[in-house]
């Protein structure tokens, strides 16, 4: 039986200004896969994500969201997505509540939050581990724990896919262990996973694909490499100078 495409992109070309970051790329995810998506810095990682979501325009090539144009896409509560964190902070005055509420409001009826959106939002912190914070501002929490809200405020939609970029980046060893265990959940109850990562870390053993972009382009989309370990992923700027290569990722 077929499996359902939930991301398609087929020769996507995206430029920032003028220079181009996606060179004609091509991937699909299905329906209760995790993808990891790999590479160095500037290999064009964030900027694969962020056209699946919108915030990039497209030069060439389709991208598709369940099966439809992610142009005409409208139904963005089954899309949970988690920015960097450091593009995400902005000191905003807010209590863990609010800003896991507003994740919700793409489901909750003239933007009302209701009995059940309150239920989901207190489900969402319990899975981050942040229910003992809910009435803390966001700005008296360390880095891993706003990385938790930032989670918890996508999983407040219960969405069916969940796109993250960099989820672990600054990220301490606990709250890893945390995020890796919220993500196991939402694989387990048949969510749909496209994460960027730096190295797999704690998520190795929930990562069916991976695919290593290099200069914009599509170097390796299979097994995740597991050759050079996780700390030296192929494709990365941090790859161990004398680590033998494997498949000629590392050529």
């Amino acid at each position: 039986m077929d499996t359902e495409t939930v991301i398609s992109l087929r020769g996507v070309r995206a430029d920032l200004g003028s220079r181009p970051v996606l060179r004609g790329i091509d991937l699909t995810v299905g329906r209760g896969e995790v993808v990891a998506l790999l590479g160095a810095n500037g290999s064009g990682k964030s900027t694969a994500i962020r056209t699946i979501i919108g915030q990039v325009p497209v030069s060439a090539g389709e991208v598709e969201l369940f099966g439809t144009p992610r142009r005409l896409f409208r139904q963005w509560a089954r899309v949970g997505y988690v920015p960097q964190r450091t593009t995400a902070e902005g000191g905003v005055p807010a209590t863990v509540t609010e800003i896991v509420s507003s994740g919700r409001l793409s489901r909750a009826r003239f933007g009302v939050l209701r009995k059940a959106d309150h239920a989901a939002v207190r489900r969402a912190l319990e899975l981050v581990g942040m229910a003992d914070r809910a009435k803390d501002s966001v700005n008296a929490l360390s880095g891993g724990q706003h990385q938790r809200v930032l989670i918890a405020r996508a999983l407040a939609a219960e969405p069916e896919l969940l796109i993250m970029d960099e989820p672990m980046a600054g990220v301490d060893l606990a709250s890893q262990e945390v995020l890796a265990g919220t993500l196991r959940e939402q694989v387990a109850s048949g969510a749909t996973v496209l994460l960027v990562l730096h190295e797999l870390g704690p998520l190795e053993p929930l990562i069916d694909r991976a695919v290593v972009l290099r200069d914009g382009c599509v170097l390796h989309d299979g097994p995740p490499p597991k050759a050079l370990g996780q700390h030296a992923l192929p494709g990365h700027d941090h790859v161990h100078p004398h680590a033998p290569t494997r498949t000629g990722l590392l050529s």
